[in-house]
């Protein structure tokens, strides 16, 4: 059972203009259906089989997002099922979307992945690459970039959060008076989830990835 109370108290301190991602991974899809008609209806996946198991039994308007590492064998198994792809942290998965899209003629929306955790298991393209990756991810043409997505350290440290959630607005920013400044639909910056959403949002975030503060702890 999820905490209607709590999910309520969330969803009044979410800002208008910052979207509610549901990180629904690994939790059973009678959660979901809670969460729903509570009225959540973006939901985060990540792992293709898992996404497909839940998609299989939902039959209403929830947007699905992938937001975990995504393999390139695994694309061709999503792509047609998610309103966006989160993850986006090589030129070489970027193309390997672009040729699936291309296959089945959509453009599939999608965010670059940004390193900006000091922690060296977190996936992302370095900020030293990221200006020359999005000018060639930009070139290609069933791919449209949304924005940038990051994931801070897992730290209490506040101000080291502030530093790095800063960081990614910059990057944001920059990219946004250049490469995608004639680009309407980069507009998004994905930052923040059930420990730092507020710290995210004080940077610029657009879209926070909330799991346990909606499903509890694993």
């Amino acid at each position: 059972m999820i905490d209607h109370v709590v999910i309520s108290k969330l969803l009044g301190e979410i800002p208008s203009g910052v979207k509610l991602v549901a990180v629904s991974k690994f939790k059973p899809f009678e959660s979901i259906i809670e969460a729903y008609n509570l009225g959540i209806r973006d939901f985060g996946e990540n792992r293709p089989q898992e996404l497909s198991q839940k998609m299989d039994q939902s039959t209403f308007d929830i947007r699905w997002h992938f937001i975990g590492h995504l393999q390139r064998n695994k694309v061709r198994s999503i792509i047609r099922k998610v309103s966006l792809i989160h993850s986006v942290d090589s030129l070489r998965l970027a193309q390997e979307i672009d040729k699936e899209a291309k296959q089945i003629s959509i453009i599939k929306d999608c965010l670059l992945q940004v390193r900006i955790a000091r922690e060296e298991t977190k996936q992302g393209i370095p900020c030293d690459e990221l200006f020359e990756i999005a000018q060639k991810v930009d070139s290609l043409e069933n791919i449209r970039v949304c924005g940038l997505m990051g994931m801070a350290t897992n730290t209490q440290d506040v101000d080291q959060l502030e530093s790095e959630f800063a960081l990614l607005k910059s990057h944001f920013e920059n990219l946004k008076g250049t490469i995608f400044k004639n680009s309407p639909q980069f507009m998004e910056i994905s930052s923040g989830m059930s420990s730092d959403w507020r710290i995210a949002i004080r940077n610029g975030s657009t879209i926070v990835r909330i799991g346990s503060l909606i499903f509890g702890e694993r």
